[in-house]
């Protein structure tokens, strides 16, 4: 918690020394934000993805069964894992469909996506050229559970998180950019990936399971091998960094109330979650 404070904290106090309004983070990424469906739509997302990177993926009206199992069913504009479920034949899909009422949002569904490891790659752009990466985190996303394919995140209890940056040369983390960055150009965003080795991802063989664009935590963050004055220094880099490019928003972009927007889709999938759990 106090490290969530640090990074609200840190990034205030470089937009004032900036002379740049902190509430203009939420701007960062505004074009990409669907003004229809009042979100940052997963679909939106898919269709920039490079079709050998991207996964099948169909917004589930229950007319359409997948071709294979398992599946991943989540809500459009879920964040942190939050309203996923794993279906592993047809019958589970059908209960959670089942199970839905009017007040749920629309639900899409995914395919596993193939790859023996999970990686989190995390990335703010530079303020001079945002096509290019400032910063760059790499963190492998595991499970100490006995499920192959389990819906990792902060609210799976079996998750944990390992910093694999160091093993990585400048020269090889610019080849994952390389790759990346084909996705679009957004100033700040966390890539959901998975892979065999590090060694594929760098070479370009892997699935993207998701592009977090809005608030999207670093998850070097939740490390437990990282010593806290590492964590503060990664945060203090990082957000006067973020400010910088906050900086660069164009003062002809379009002004979208996404903070509001993405507030009240994150409470009512809270409570569809809750009254999912009871049934």
């Amino acid at each position: 918690m106090l490290i969530r404070i640090l990074l609200v904290a840190s990034y205030i106090l470089h937009c004032i020394r900036l002379r740049v309004g902190p509430w203009k983070y939420f701007q960062l990424n505004a074009p990409y934000f669907n003004d229809q469906r009042n979100l940052f739509s997963k679909l939106d997302m898919d269709q920039r993805i490079p079709k050998q990177w991207r996964l099948e993926q169909f917004m589930d009206f229950g007319q359409r069964d997948p071709d294979s199992y398992p599946v991943f069913v989540k809500p459009e504009w879920g964040q942190n894992s939050q309203g996923i479920i794993r279906a592993d034949n047809l019958q589970q899909l059908n209960s959670h469909r089942q199970a839905r009422t009017t007040r749920h949002p629309f639900y899409l569904i995914q395919s596993a996506a193939p790859g023996k490891r999970e990686f989190e790659i995390f990335v703010i752009a530079q303020s001079e050229n945002i096509e290019q990466v400032a910063l760059f985190s790499i963190t492998e996303t595991c499970n100490s559970g006995d499920d192959p394919l389990p819906i990792n995140g902060i609210y799976n209890q079996t998750s944990y998180y390992q910093d694999l940056a160091g093993q990585l040369s400048k020269e090889q983390q610019t080849k994952i950019w390389s790759h990346l960055k084909r996705c679009g150009q957004f100033r700040i965003a966390r890539y959901g990936v998975r892979a065999d080795s590090l060694a594929s991802l760098i070479a370009g063989h892997f699935h993207i399971i998701e592009i977090n664009l809005f608030v999207p935590m670093p998850l070097l963050l939740l490390v437990e091998e990282l010593q806290t004055w590492q964590k503060i220094k990664f945060v203090l880099t990082a957000m006067q960094q973020l400010a910088a490019v906050t900086k660069t928003i164009p003062a002809t972009q379009t002004v979208k109330a996404v903070f509001f927007k993405k507030l009240k889709c994150a409470h009512l999938l809270k409570a569809i979650t809750k009254s999912e759990i009871t049934l």
